[in-house]
C-alpha cells in the first residue's frame, strides 16, 4: 500500500495571473502558503478474487471491471495515462471539502501522480511532480486552470510562485522572521460560505477575456502583488488585510460570476465583525474566504461569525509526502 499526503493552499495575491492565457503572454506570479490540511489518498493491488477489478472510494464507492467505467475522471484518466492494468483499489479521504477554493482538485492530482510514480518506481522530485501535475490538468483532463495550485501542493511552504512565458516556474520561500510568520498565521481566518462550486465554470467565464477586456484589472492585481511582496520582503504585514481587501475587489472585476450577493453579505459582515480584509479563494463562487483580523478585533470577529463555519489552521512546509509506502 501506497499512502500520500498532500496540503491545501491559501492563495493571498497575484491569482489570475497563474493561468496559461495569461502568463505565456505576460509571465505570472503569486504569493500563497500550504496548510496543515490535507488530501489523502492510499492505493493498493487488489487481489484477483474479486469480481471488480477496480475500487475507487470517495464520496461514492465505485466498484467496476475496466478503467473505461470509472466515472471519476481524474482518476481514470491518470489511470489511463500511467497504463495500469492491474487491480488496484484506491481511497480518497480529505480535511476540507472539495470544490471550496483552496486547491482541492489539484491537491488530489498531485497526491495521486505521487502514488502512481511511487508505484511505478519512478523518480519523483517537488518539481517534476509540479510540472507532471500541471500537464496531465492542462493537457490530459483538459481543464481551465491556473498552474499555481500544482506547484504549492506539491512543493509546500510560503512562497512567491512566479510563472514564464515559457511556461517554466521558479519557486521562492518567503522569509519572513519567525515572529512575523506567526503573527501572520494568528491573524488569518477560514470561513467557509457553504456553498460548494465547480471551479472550472467560473474560471471559464472570464479567462480568455484576461489579456484583452480585463488587462486593466490583471495590471493592477500585479501592482497590489508587487506591494505586497516588498512589505513581507521588510517584514512587515501591517496593511496585510488591505492588500487582499483590494485584490478582491479586483478580482471581482473579472466576471460576475466570482460573487454574488450571499457572498458579498458575508464578507462585509466579516468586515464589520472588524477584518481589515479578506479575498474568497480559488476561481471563486463560493467556497472559503480568507480574512486578516488584527489581534485586538480576533474575539469581536469570533463573535460576529460564530454562525459560519471558521477552520483553524498552519502553515505548512512539506508539500505532497508519502506517508506509508509497503509497496
Amino acid at each position: 500500500m501506497i499512502i500520500t499526503k498532500t496540503p491545501f493552499r491559501i492563495s493571498f495575491f497575484g491569482g489570475g495571473t497563474d493561468y496559461p492565457e495569461w502568463y505565456q503572454s505576460h509571465g505570472g506570479e503569486v504569493i500563497s502558503t500550504t496548510i496543515n490540511k490535507y488530501v489523502y489518498i492510499s492505493v493498493r493491488k487488489l487481489p484477483n478474487f474479486f469480481d471488480h477489478k477496480y475500487r475507487i472510494v470517495y464520496s461514492k464507492d465505485e466498484l467496476v471491471k475496466s478503467l473505461s467505467e470509472i466515472k471519476h475522471k481524474p482518476v481514470r484518466e491518470i489511470l489511463k495515462y500511467f497504463k495500469i492494468k492491474k487491480g488496484l483499489e484506491i481511497h480518497y479521504d480529505s480535511d476540507l471539502p472539495a470544490r471550496s477554493g483552496v486547491g482541492s482538485s489539484s491537491a488530489f492530482v498531485v497526491g495521486l501522480l505521487h502514488s502512481m510514480m511511487a508505484m511505478k518506481k519512478l523518480n519523483v522530485n517537488k518539481n517534476i511532480l509540479a510540472k507532471k501535475s500541471i500537464f496531465l490538468e492542462t493537457k490530459v483532463l483538459k481543464e481551465t486552470v491556473g498552474s499555481q495550485d500544482q506547484v504549492a501542493c506539491a512543493y509546500g511552504g510560503f512562497n512567491n510562485i512566479k510563472f514564464m512565458r515559457s511556461g517554466k516556474f521558479n519557486v521562492r520561500n518567503i522569509d519572513l522572521s519567525i515572529y512575523k510568520k506567526k503573527q501572520l498565521e494568528d491573524n488569518l481566518f477560514l470561513v467557509f460560505s457553504k456553498i460548494q462550486r465547480t471551479a472550472e465554470i467560473v474560471a471559464k467565464s472570464f479567462v480568455n477575456n484576461l489579456t484583452d477586456i480585463k488587462y486593466k484589472e490583471m495590471q493592477n492585481i500585479k501592482k497590489i502583488l508587487i506591494e505586497a511582496k516588498h512589505n513581507l520582503k521588510n517584514n512587515n504585514i501591517n496593511n496585510f488585510g488591505e492588500l487582499l481587501h483590494e485584490s478582491w475587489l479586483l478580482k471581482k472585476n473579472l466576471s460576475n460570476r466570482i460573487s454574488n450577493n450571499q457572498l458579498d453579505d458575508l464578507y462585509n459582515h466579516a468586515i464589520d465583525g472588524g477584518a481589515t480584509g479578506g479575498k474568497l479563494l480559488g476561481a471563486g463562487g463560493g467556497g472559503f474566504f480568507v480574512f486578516y483580523v488584527k489581534k485586538q478585533n480576533h474575539k469581536k470577529f469570533l463573535n460576529k461569525m460564530k454562525k459560519t463555519i471558521t477552520i483553524p489552521f498552519k502553515f505548512e512546509n512539506g508539500g505532497s509526502q508519502i506517508v506509508a509506502n509497503t509497496y
